[in-house]
């Protein structure tokens, strides 16, 4: 689809940004609410919250009075019986030759871990030094919020002038691998069909400064059983002679990197590209780096985080320390995480990843690949008129130009709304910063960078709307 431009009058943007500020209180009210909800996709935490969970998205989304239609909808997983977890869906049909823009975030979350770790309970949202602290409180709930908070403003101010089509797709399994999807887009393609998609699931470069992610690693998730021993033996009487499987895997896994932390496996590539400016000081004090721990990798700190690969064990069986005892174990397994970088196709990074594994596994250990998750990376084309919008739209709502970001992290289904809708611009934006703690105790979200990211989705929206589209 192509666009010709025209723009939005003055006094309607000022109008709709003064509809956000009046309405960020009633948002952040909301998106409480939201956090109290602990809808987990993953099998073994109680699924009828998810189920509780969309049916209160569905009820923000009818609260907006945008939509035609809103729905809760299900998808089969690939093309099993089993059904994906409930998404809600909702409508608006452009008039006037006006575009149509998707808006995505996902309700589900992940799990809050150990309870002891988090300063306030997880699922209590507590606000305190301009944050607000709670599992989703910014992965992606600020998300659903940001769009819904948007969409309350704008149409408050423009009523029967909003003649953008505008489609709302919350997901509620994207923590869980978004397993049901591709299904889903094919069982709603038009439904879903628009001319731009802003997924609303990444981040900024810092709480003061908007980012725009053009590129996005890959990701190659899969478990690792290696077997030495067909039963367990003393360690006493056999160790020295035999090795065990904790001693295969310590060995195996160290192969993964070289000397410096960077990864050592061939076939992994790398991509060039320039960075911002980024400090080891800056590293340390977003991550907790230890004083007397040091970075790994080469080169310029954030090219080793967006444009490297990266290796990471995720998690381990073997025998807890409670339960230590003079054994030779025969077997352990771990889950490993290859992030790939923008560019490679993740099904050859995995092969590579696999190849390397096997070629070094010691002793001639029995090693058994299975639970194998892959999704591409994505690269954005910043040519289009959608991305110019956007990019304005994020200078004025923020204050401060926008900065082109590359993330280190995965959202593979954006290679699924590339293959359903070609002609799509992708927006991946989002409300988090590098404090936020997204996936770990004490996530929390940025008061300040949420009512900014409505602001630029508000004037994004009042844009499109002053816009017409044709086939």
């Amino acid at each position: 689809m192509t666009s010709s431009s025209s723009s939005a009058s003055p006094a309607s943007e000022s109008a709709v940004l003064e509809a956000v500020a009046l309405g960020i209180p009633a948002a952040l009210s909301d998106l409480g609410s939201l956090v109290r909800i602990p809808g987990i996709a993953w099998p073994a935490f109680d699924q009828t919250q998810l189920e509780r969970s969309a049916a209160a998205v569905a009820d923000l989304a009818r609260s907006t009075g945008v939509f035609d239609e809103v729905r809760v909808l299900r998808a089969h997983v690939d093309d099993t019986e089993e059904l994906g977890q409930p998404a809600v869906l909702a409508t608006r049909a452009a008039r006037g030759g006006r575009p149509t823009i998707l808006l995505y975030a996902h309700h589900d979350v992940q799990p809050q871990g150990a309870d002891e770790l988090w300063e306030t309970p997880p699922f209590e949202p507590t606000v305190r030094d301009g944050r607000l602290y709670g599992r989703g409180a910014a992965d992606d709930k600020a998300g659903i919020m940001a769009h819904i908070a948007s969409l309350r403003a704008v149409a408050e101010v423009l009523g029967d002038d909003l003649d953008l089509g505008v489609v709302l797709f919350i997901e509620g399994e994207e923590e869980y691998g978004s397993r049901s999807f591709a299904r889903f887009l094919r069982d709603n393609v038009d439904a879903l069909r628009a001319d731009a998609i802003v997924v609303a699931d990444s981040g900024n470069l810092d709480s003061h400064t908007p980012g725009l992610t053009v590129s996005l690693r890959g990701n190659a998730r899969f478990a690792l059983r290696i077997r030495t021993l067909d039963h367990a033996s003393h360690s006493g009487m056999f160790g020295g002679a035999v090795p065990d499987a904790m001693m295969a895997a310590t060995r195996l896994l160290s192969t993964l990197w070289d000397a410096d932390g960077a990864v050592a496996v061939e076939g992994m590539t790398a991509r060039g590209g320039e960075t911002p400016a980024y400090t080891e000081d800056t590293l340390r004090a977003e991550t907790g780096l230890l004083p007397g721990v040091s970075p790994v990798g080469r080169d310029d700190i954030l090219g080793r985080i967006w444009n490297k690969p990266s290796i990471t064990v995720t998690g381990i069986d073997a025998t807890s320390v409670a339960q230590a005892s003079n054994t030779l174990l025969p077997e352990v397994t771990v889950v490993i995480s290859a992030r790939v970088a923008p560019g490679q196709d993740s099904r050859d990074a995995y092969t590579a990843v696999h190849d390397h594994l096997v070629a070094h596994a010691p002793f001639g250990a029995e090693l058994t690949f299975s639970d194998v998750d892959l999704g591409d990376g994505f690269l954005v084309d910043t040519s289009g008129w959608a991305v110019e919008l956007t990019r304005g739209a994020m200078a004025d709502g923020y204050g401060v130009p926008p900065v082109d970001l590359g993330v280190g992290g995965s959202i593979p289904f954006i290679a699924d709304l590339v293959r359903t809708f070609p002609g799509a611009q992708i927006l991946v934006t989002g409300v988090e910063d590098p404090h936020s703690r997204a996936h770990s105790p004490n996530e929390s979200l940025h008061l300040e960078t949420f009512g900014n990211a409505v602001r630029a989705e508000a004037l994004l929206l009042t844009r499109m709307n002053a816009r017409t589209a044709a086939s």
